[in-house]
């Protein structure tokens, strides 16, 4: 298969099941997938995201040496929403190592801030976040401003997804902490 052709053939349901299929668990055919999605044009890269995050999700070793040029490009001006919404899809899945997570802590809370981003990517940004607060606590109080400064002027979808997350860090902080002894 060649997969720009692939790409480029139509952009269905159907046809981003044939190309994850075809990539499987290959190294190498997601390598080319994943060139595709960072390096050639804007209509490839926009139907390159749909598989690359499928891929990923069924088989989330094979991003680790591209993760972090694929973070390096959601802070390009201009790239598509489709690129935004399958990426940060792909990154609610994995463990992010820590030298990226400043990054995506900083490209999530810019995204659920934006008035003007999509619904998606706001609600695959706090699914990133909520999974966050387990390892950092105190952005709790960083995500709730946000939430609440956002809810009267989203969707049900954002709703949903905010009030879910919201419930999760009450129950999260009303646990009782076991004390550490030495």
């Amino acid at each position: 298969m060649k997969l720009r052709d692939a790409i480029l053939k139509e952009h269905s349901k159907d046809q981003c099941s044939k190309i994850v299929t075809y990539i499987s668990n290959h190294q190498q055919r997601f390598d080319e997938l994943a060139r595709l999605f960072l390096h050639d044009e804007y209509c490839v890269a926009q139907r390159a995201a749909w598989p690359l995050s499928y891929c990923v999700a069924a088989h989330p070793h094979l991003v680790k040496k591209h993760l972090k040029k694929i973070i390096l490009n959601l802070k390009k001006p201009g790239i598509h929403n489709a690129v935004k919404r399958n990426t940060m899809r792909l990154l609610q899945d994995i463990d992010i190592p820590q030298r990226i997570q400043g990054d995506v802590l900083d490209i999530c809370f810019t995204y659920v801030a934006d008035p003007k981003e999509a619904v998606a990517v706001k609600a695959f940004s706090l699914a990133i976040l909520s999974r966050f607060t387990q390892q950092y606590p105190e952005i709790i109080p960083e995500i709730k401003l946000l939430i609440d400064d956002q809810l009267p002027h989203q969707t049900a979808a954002f709703a949903s997804r905010a009030k879910k997350l919201l419930k999760e860090m009450k129950e999260k902080s009303t646990k009782p902490q076991i004390a550490r002894t030495k």
